[in-house]
């Protein structure tokens, strides 16, 4: 009777579902797809255009405290178009309608490349995605509480008897770059370690570049904060050396596991 040996360590892992189809079949998948995300996103917008009026108080809320700061009414929001305040609502509620439609456009993704995934990258797939998305929304939490001394701080420096009137166009996208860059750079950390799941960097290797992340992220709280709030820069740079060192980790556990793992796979092979 002849029995199987161990799996080959070198041996290609195969798709966890064999499906074929055509060039013209993944085409009408992708449309098929694309168009539940599609309607998905329009309900989403839908929705949340009908909060756009609370959620403009929300980020207006520094620009209220700058003008109680003055003890006047010459900080305001300035709408200088006669479309500017329905753009700043749609633009609005774009970006939080892709937020309330994320599980559905993400599903349809994740449905259409799973097919043609192996068991050990969807495994990878779903644990990156579960530590990116909280990363993402952490970073936006602290971009949120860091904007209301931003615009503060940078208000101080209008000359005495002049009025700081925010342009809408402008200070939404302050906001949401603000929040978008913080946010991605929170979730930073977690493509280092795909990268060493990917065998392109060891643990180790990232560890030695430490000095080099410190002063990275040093200088990126620097530029992301006004100068003048040192608690932010403090805050936001402290934040992002303390995920490098635990991206730096987990990689090096990842790495032990590893070396484990083939060493009791050569050990079968011998035996």
């Amino acid at each position: 009777m002849v029995t199987a040996g161990p799996p080959r360590v070198d041996e290609p892992e195969k798709p966890r579902r064999d499906t074929r189809m055509t060039l013209a079949q993944h085409l009408l998948e992708l449309r098929r797809r694309l168009m539940i995300a599609a309607i998905a996103l329009v309900v989403g917008m839908i929705i949340a255009f009908i909060i756009t009026g609370p959620v403009i108080e929300l980020l207006t809320e520094p620009i209220r405290m700058v003008a109680d700061n003055r003890g006047d009414n010459l900080a305001q929001l300035n709408f200088d178009t006669v479309t500017a305040p329905f753009d700043m609502r749609m633009r609005i509620a774009f970006a939080i309608g892709l937020l309330l439609s994320a599980p559905v456009w993400l599903w349809q993704l994740w449905a259409f490349l799973m097919p043609g995934l192996t068991r050990k990258e969807i495994r990878y797939t779903v644990g990156f995605m579960a530590a990116a998305v909280p990363l993402f929304f952490a970073g936006t939490v602290v971009g949120w509480f860091v904007l209301p001394h931003m615009v503060e701080i940078m208000a101080t420096f209008a000359p005495e008897g002049t009025a700081q009137f925010y342009t809408a166009s402008y200070y939404y996208d302050f906001v949401f770059k603000l929040l978008l860059v913080i946010g991605v750079s929170f979730v930073l950390p977690v493509f280092l370690v795909a990268l060493n799941l990917a065998g392109v960097i060891t643990g180790r290797g990232i560890l030695k570049g430490w000095r080099a992340a410190v002063l990275i992220a040093t200088l990126f709280a620097a530029v992301a904060t006004p100068a003048a709030d040192v608690v932010s820069m403090l805050l936001l740079g402290g934040i992002l050396i303390v995920l490098f060192f635990a991206a730096a980790g987990v990689s090096m556990l990842f790495d032990r596991r590893r070396g484990r793992l083939q060493k009791d796979l050569l050990s079968e092979a011998d035996a």
